[in-house]
Order: C-alpha cells, then sequence, then structure tokens
C-alpha cells in the first residue's frame, strides 16, 4: 500500500481508514535511514501489512507531521488511529512484548 499524502488533512484520513501507518524517511522498499528500516524490519518480522508514508519528498509536509504530533523525528509510527511514536519507542516495545500486546489489544493479527 503506498499513498502520496501531501497535507495534514491527508495524513489524518490515512491514519483513520489504515490499522497501521508509518510515516517514515523513504519507503518500506527502501528505506531513507537506518531509524525507519528498523521500524520497518520489525513490522516486517510480525507479519504485518502496513502503510508507509515518505516524509522526505516534501519537507513543508515533515514539518507540517512534526507540530501534528509533537514528535520531532520520524519514523512516526500510528496503530489503530492512536501515535505509538519512534524508533526507540517501537524498538523498546517490540523487545519487552509490550508491541504484540497492543496489537493484540487493537485486535491485529500478528504472525509471527
Amino acid at each position: 500500500m503506498k499513498e502520496n499524502i501531501q497535507t495534514i488533512d491527508g495524513a489524518k484520513e490515512s491514519i483513520k481508514t489504515n490499522d497501521i501507518v508509518l510515516f517514515m524517511k523513504g519507503t518500506k522498499d527502501t528505506p531513507g535511514c537506518g531509524f525507519s528500516a528498523l521500524v520497518v524490519q520489525i513490522l516486517n518480522k510480525m507479519n504485518l501489512n502496513f502503510l508507509d508514508i515518505d516524509v522526505l519528498n516534501d519537507n513543508e509536509f515533515k514539518e507540517n507531521m512534526k507540530k501534528f504530533t509533537n514528535w520531532p523525528t520520524f519514523p512516526q509510527l500510528y496503530i489503530k488511529g492512536e501515535f505509538i511514536g519512534g524508533c526507540d519507542i517501537v524498538k523498546e516495545m517490540y523487545e519487552s512484548g509490550e508491541l504484540l500486546e497492543l496489537f493484540n489489544t487493537k485486535g491485529i493479527d500478528v504472525k509471527i
């Protein structure tokens, strides 16, 4: 799934209509930084289908997303409309089992 989202309204719609959305540098096929690559790797290990949105193509959109989430860096992970965090938080949650628990709580089937 790929979308080109250029506005905060478009981003909000994607967050609302997709179970898992990752705003990232690059795409899941070609991550633009190691932090984005690590989150993609974690989601792929969990065999999850997710929408990836590249923030590198539009600096204004990237800056607006930082303000929208009040989070200064990318990637930014959303699960069922809820902002989870960036790479360090996702990695920590994955390693502790909390991420798997969150997906289960949200009704998202994880096949590890």
